[in-house]
């Protein structure tokens, strides 16, 4: 059927003239009403459901499903964001035409390496691991374009696997950063995810990065572009700039002199697809001759005969009866729900958990993340119609086993400023652990202190962090609550590693809470008072510190990550405990893995190389309170 999608492309693409084929090359591309083509912005975003589009299930960041090491979930999880993307298009369309994030090609998922954790928009990422990001990223891909039922003729979505390549950080450079790579860390770190998820998966687009690589700006790399995404690897779908990338070529990059030249060297490497505006100088770069009306005629083409595999120009395609009662429906819920218990990490706990015989105690809920919104959306994000914070979870469930919950938020996220004038939280905080007898804190980052250059407030580092240590603000309030000498259970939230030395040492329990989605509160509730035991795995490595750490923009892979990293480690990648007593007994490829316990357990099993120490291999496992299971890898 791929063969009349191009034939029904180029017989529409034939009738148009230059001015218009080109621009039908925009994200934005305008109604060409004479032919019957309506107005699409390509632009839309799933990184954890669909975002900036109103009302959607708003599962855990990338950061926190990539925890779980759950492939299975994973994909239903994506099955779900693309059942509420298609049922959104259905209802959008009937207004003649579709705005951003209104449509059916999303950039979505994010598969660079979380190589450096100083890096803003690690939380998008699957983690440090090549394995782990190459297979999550599959589970998304097909999960997204595929689904549980698909359509034997139409794609459901069009998924994009970004930003190609070598794209880490620092997000204040990079528009015209050069990331200078070994041809070993490009093969073998860098690129490995993304061959490995055209290979298995086929997403339809792929999207270039900002930065240059070894001299080339990567939306008109001819290496990267043509040479391997191509012609190494026979990828056959379409190539999208990032946002304003190809503007950088020549205003950052300083590889063209304009955006005429910028533009013709994009298309004549591959990119065909630009958001931003620099594909309004084509015409220009045609008439010049720095590209061929035919290079342009077979760019249209190619984005047409994506446009007709969705099925957008057809009244048959089964997605069209997908109603928009699936949005935010029971049965995701609930899959947001299983798959926020999975994204929480226990770091330590010394028997306090899970919370036991709390009848008549009183539970102390301190931190400036216990009641905040934003925390669990992480960015990329939708807007749930309901949601419960950690506070609310907590609540909840402590009414349910017969305690009182006293809340105290203790002190500003960020901000170690206390005006004349302003509260006084911190003294409240002291009193409400006085009061009870087990303290929960929850502290740690949120959305607005990480992230992409230009959403986050730090605006000195444009979205990266200076270091890995807690807020001033939130260390005086910790040492201040550790004085009272009650038992702690130290809840941190973030999208990414911090320093958690001290919490390692002063308090009784430490939970990673990465950005959960909706239904965090009542998931963190579910595994704090053991309805469920936590089961997920550090995706990234949590150190001591950033003092030992390469400098930010040495992209070499030496001293990085859990398998190049011996010094300065608090907690390795693939950490995690459980509530039950689990053991592993491997006899070469093959494991007994035996939960000894009382609690079953959603487990994973990991498999390192024994001379690189990376990840090769994983399996997760649902094993029984006193149940033995034989895995075998191959």
């Amino acid at each position: 059927m791929e063969r009349s999608f191009k034939e029904l492309a180029e017989k529409l693409v034939n009738q148009m003239t230059l001015e218009e084929k080109i621009s039908q090359m925009r994200y934005d591309s305008p109604a060409i009403e004479r032919l019957g083509v309506p107005a699409y912005n390509w632009w839309n975003e799933c990184l954890h459901g669909v975002a900036r589009s109103g009302r959607a299930t708003v599962f855990p960041q990338a950061i926190g499903m990539a925890a779980s090491f759950n492939e299975e979930l994973m994909f239903k999880v994506a099955d779900a964001i693309s059942d509420e993307a298609r049922a959104k298009y259905n209802q959008y369309k009937k207004f003649g035409d579709t705005e951003i994030y209104q449509g059916l090609t999303y950039w979505s998922p994010n598969i660079n390496i979380f190589r450096d954790p100083r890096w803003g928009r690690g939380h998008e990422t699957y983690g440090e691991s090549v394995c782990l990001t190459s297979r999550m990223g599959t589970a998304f891909i097909k999960g997204l374009q595929e689904g549980s039922k698909p359509d034997k003729v139409y794609r459901k979505l069009d998924a994009t696997v970004k930003h190609f390549a070598v794209h880490s950080g620092p997000e204040k450079t990079r528009h015209g950063f050069n990331a200078e790579v070994s041809d070993k860390d490009l093969y073998e770190t860098y690129l490995e995810a993304f061959r490995y998820c055209i290979e298995k998966a086929d997403p339809s687009a792929v999207m270039g990065a900002y930065n240059a690589v070894n001299g080339e700006p990567c939306c008109a790399s001819k290496r990267l572009l043509k040479d391997i995404l191509v012609d190494e690897w026979g990828f056959d779908g379409y190539v999208v700039s990032d946002c304003g990338a190809i503007c950088d070529i020549n205003n950052h990059h300083k590889v063209t002199e304009n955006e005429a030249e910028s533009a013709a060297l994009a298309v004549n490497n591959g990119c065909i697809l630009n958001c931003g505006s620099a594909f309004r100088y084509l015409q220009a770069a045609v008439a010049e001759g720095l590209v061929s009306e035919e290079t342009i005629t077979e760019a249209c083409v190619k984005l047409f005969a994506s446009r007709y595999r969705l099925g957008m120009f057809d009244d048959d395609c089964s997605y069209n009866s997908i109603s928009y009662d699936v949005v935010e429906c029971k049965e995701h819920r609930a899959l947001n729900r299983k798959m926020a218990q999975e994204s929480m990490v226990l770091l330590k706990n010394d028997g306090i958990l899970p919370l036991k015989n709390v009848t008549g105690k009183k539970i102390a809920v301190i931190g400036p993340n216990a009641d905040d919104k934003s925390v669990l959306l992480g960015n990329y994000n939708g807007t749930p119609s309901r949601y419960r914070t950690l506070l609310a979870g907590i609540t909840a469930a402590a009414d349910e086993a017969g305690a009182e919950v006293i809340y105290a938020y203790g002190c500003h996220t960020f901000d170690d400023t206390v005006h004349e004038w302003a509260e006084h939280p911190m003294r409240e905080a002291v009193i409400a652990a006085e009061e009870a007898d087990i303290v929960i804190m929850c502290m740690g980052l949120n959305p607005s202190m990480e992230g992409e250059e230009g959403d986050a407030y730090n605006g000195e580092m444009s979205g990266d962090k200076s270091d890995l240590e807690l807020p001033v603000s939130q260390k005086k309030l910790f040492e201040a609550v550790i004085a009272v000498g009650k038992p702690v259970v130290f809840v941190n939230v973030s999208g990414s590693c911090i320093n958690l030395t001290e919490q390692d040492e002063k308090c009784s329990a430490v939970l990673q809470c990465f950005y959960p989605g909706a239904e965090g509160g009542n998931a963190f509730a579910d595994i704090l008072f053991g309805k469920v035991s936590p089961s997920g795995r550090l995706p990234v490595t949590f150190y001591k510190g950033s003092d030992m750490l390469p400098d930010f923009e040495d992209y070499a892979t030496e001293k990085r990550t859990f398998d190049r990293c011996k010094d300065n480690i608090l907690y390795t990648f693939g950490y995690g405990l459980f509530y039950s007593d689990i053991t592993e007994i491997w006899d070469g490829n093959t494991v007994t893995v035996s939960n000894n316990g009382e609690y079953d357990v959603n487990y994973t099993v990991l498999k390192f190389d024994e001379k690189s120490r990376r990840l090769i291999d994983f399996r997760k496992i649902d094993i029984k309170s006193q149940e033995k299971r034989l895995i075998i890898f191959e």
